[in-house]
């Protein structure tokens, strides 16, 4: 096996990430950062032999090819919660060390998503847009509160627990689908089938990980059940909703709006939907804000410390 060049460890950064924290990664590695596809490829090409450690994000990942062009990679990190692109049976297959940053945003993604389903139900966008034009509130419709109204959450995980403690405080019913009833779930109820689900609801959050297994999810039979009244809002997975089939219910009247921080188009935007209204969009930051992103770093941080030391990581895949 060929000899590391450093005395450090190599560490490959897959995704884009700020100079302040690059600069923590390089107070104790080498750091070879490789945001962009072209990048990563010659960084794997060049200096695949020598890299220890590797960080992504789940929509990044890291593929087994490029696994096996790693002979000395010991472990790989997903910075947030999501690791779907990671080839997991081919880094399991290697004996590597596998964690990710489960639990650092959560409350970000909860703050984020209230707001996105606040906006929605209210009509923030078009009601500021209607303020703009001259327009006062005698000659606009009147929107619906969302206090003492059904939330249905697909996906019953940390972040799903801390929404439904938001709408709990909004004096929101709450539901919820998740592949296994969790029994601390106090005061929400729990429905075998996404479709039970949005049938009940008046609102829908899809807040369950990406993947085959969950893509398209949310389809068109499934939007229909929501209703003209009803809103969806994604902070999961652009993959778990079937965008032509929310446009297509958009456009039929069939669901009153959607507001969205994922799209399966990332990170182009989501065409079908552009033209809509009552569709609102984010650039998939709803985990992001200062302290949350400082909190995946020091997770990372500490994990990769263990990972040296041969103690357990704490968040492991």
């Amino acid at each position: 096996m060929p000899a590391p060049t450093s005395s450090r460890r190599k560490l490959l950064v897959l995704m884009p990430t700020a100079e302040e924290h690059l600069a923590q990664f390089r107070q104790r590695y080498d750091v070879i950062y490789a945001p962009t596809a072209e990048a990563r490829a010659q960084a794997v090409a060049t200096q695949g032999a020598e890299i220890e450690l590797v960080v992504t994000i789940g929509a990044v990942g890291l593929r087994a090819d490029e696994i096996a062009a790693m002979p000395r990679l010991g472990a790989v990190a997903a910075q947030g919660a999501g690791y779907e692109a990671i080839d997991l049976a081919a880094a399991r297959a290697r004996g590597l060390t596998l964690w990710n940053g489960a639990g650092t945003n959560d409350s970000c993604v909860a703050d984020h998503a209230m707001a996105l389903l606040l906006a929605s139900v209210r009509g923030l966008p078009q009601q500021e847009a209607a303020l703009r034009a001259g327009v006062w509130r005698d000659a606009l419709p009147l929107r619906p509160s969302v206090n003492g109204r059904k939330l249905g959450i697909l996906g019953m995980g940390t972040i799903g627990l801390r929404i439904a403690r938001r709408a709990q405080a909004f004096d929101m019913e709450v539901g919820y689908h998740n592949r296994r009833e969790r029994h601390d779930a106090l005061g929400s109820r729990y429905f075998g089938s996404v479709l039970s689900l949005a049938e009940w609801a008046d609102f829908l959050v899809v807040a369950a990980p990406g993947g085959p297994a969950t893509r398209h999810i949310v389809n068109a039979e499934v939007l229909k059940a929501l209703g003209p009244q009803g809103h969806v809002v994604n902070i999961a997975r652009g993959s778990l909703i079937d965008t032509q089939a929310l446009a297509a219910a958009l456009a039929a009247g069939e669901l009153g709006g959607a507001a969205l921080d994922v799209y399966e188009s990332e990170p182009k935007p989501p065409e079908p939907l552009l033209g809509f209204r009552n569709v609102i969009l984010t650039p998939h930051i709803a985990g992001w804000s200062p302290e949350s992103v400082q909190a995946t770093v020091d997770l990372f941080l500490e994990n990769a410390r263990r990972w040296e030391a041969g103690e357990p990581v704490l968040t492991p895949l």
